[in-house]
């Protein structure tokens, strides 16, 4: 934003009032400057183009300086933009400028004092709206980041393990290796049972330390070629390709389902109890299934293993 080529939006129901903002600061250089006779009116030349300041008169019909501010606000809010505004005013006294400001008003220009304040109050509003713009393009350049990131990223910050997508990629591979070099690929799906009234019982803070144990629990009972993945926040996946498909039932991994659910769990509240529902699949090399489906019907059989208390061999080809 170079100086004197800011857009400015005068809005004034008094013509004679109107002409003479304008005429001050067309003759002092700036070129983009517009006119409104009613806040109706701003907002409609606002929605069609933008404008860096607005200077409005507080008292006029219909909607006042403050009504107009507040409309101006959120149209900020849909863009992601500032709109340094200017009140041109009669009022004194603390009580209305207080008023003014906690509507989202930047500056006033008292109409008694306009000959000797408006410049000066435009040139400090020009300096600081390329502040503030400029702080507004990084702040969503590093919004946009963080976004890429995000969708980028294959961990899930708290345990460390992989997360869904993760979890997605080496199942994929390891169906790829059943059908190609034969053997299983076999998948554990672990669910926290009562989440979210442990959530609301415990705190959030609790219940994601007792994750973070139960996941360090889990890095103890499996092998370390094997893959953990947490693919919901109180759901685990466990991911391993079997040379024989024997190996993938319920009695091989009787073991991690002891070891999950017959402790407690230490957090800075205390012990707290924890049971898990385990469903075990497995899909052999002439098997054919998308590795997001198997995950989602894995997921089945997990009220029943809760009922019953034991792992569940979930069917995934239906």
């Amino acid at each position: 934003m170079n100086s004197r080529d800011i857009s400015i939006l005068i809005v004034d129901d008094a013509k004679f009032s109107s002409a003479v903002v304008g005429r001050t600061l067309t003759t002092s250089g700036y070129t983009d400057v517009r006119h409104a006779s009613s806040a109706a009116e701003a907002l409609v030349k606002l929605e069609e183009r933008n404008a860096s300041l607005v200077i409005a008169d507080w008292l006029m019909p219909e909607m006042d300086g403050l009504g107009l501010t507040r409309r101006i606000r959120q149209l900020d809010e849909q863009v992601n933009r500032y709109t340094y505004i200017i009140l041109l005013t009669a009022k004194e006294g603390v009580n209305a400028l207080q008023k003014a400001f906690d509507e989202g008003v930047d500056d006033f220009v008292n109409k008694s004092a306009m000959n000797d304040q408006l410049l000066p109050r435009v040139m400090a509003a020009e300096r600081l709206l390329r502040i503030h713009n400029r702080a507004l393009v990084e702040n969503q350049r590093l919004i946009d980041t963080n976004s890429r990131l995000r969708k980028h990223t294959t961990l899930d910050p708290l345990t460390g393990f992989g997360n869904r997508q993760y979890a997605v990629k080496r199942l994929e591979d390891a169906l790829k290796q059943a059908r190609t070099r034969g053997g299983a690929a076999c998948m554990l799906t672990m669910r926290i049972d009562g989440y979210q009234e442990m959530e609301t019982r415990q705190g959030k803070n609790l219940v994601q330390q007792l994750v973070l144990t139960m996941s360090r629990r889990l890095k103890q009972l499996v092998r370390p070629m094997d893959i953990l993945t947490r693919v919901t926040p109180d759901t685990f996946c466990l991911i391993t390709h079997q040379p024989d498909i024997e190996n993938c039932t319920p009695s091989s991994f009787r073991r991690l389902y002891d070891g999950l659910n017959h402790r407690a769990y230490k957090t800075a509240g205390g012990f707290l109890q924890a049971s898990v529902s385990i469903t075990i699949c497995h899909i052999a090399e002439h098997g054919d299934i998308d590795a997001d489906l198997m995950i989602h019907r894995a997921m089945r059989g997990l009220e029943n293993s809760r009922e019953f208390k034991r792992i569940i061999e979930q069917p995934v080809l239906t």
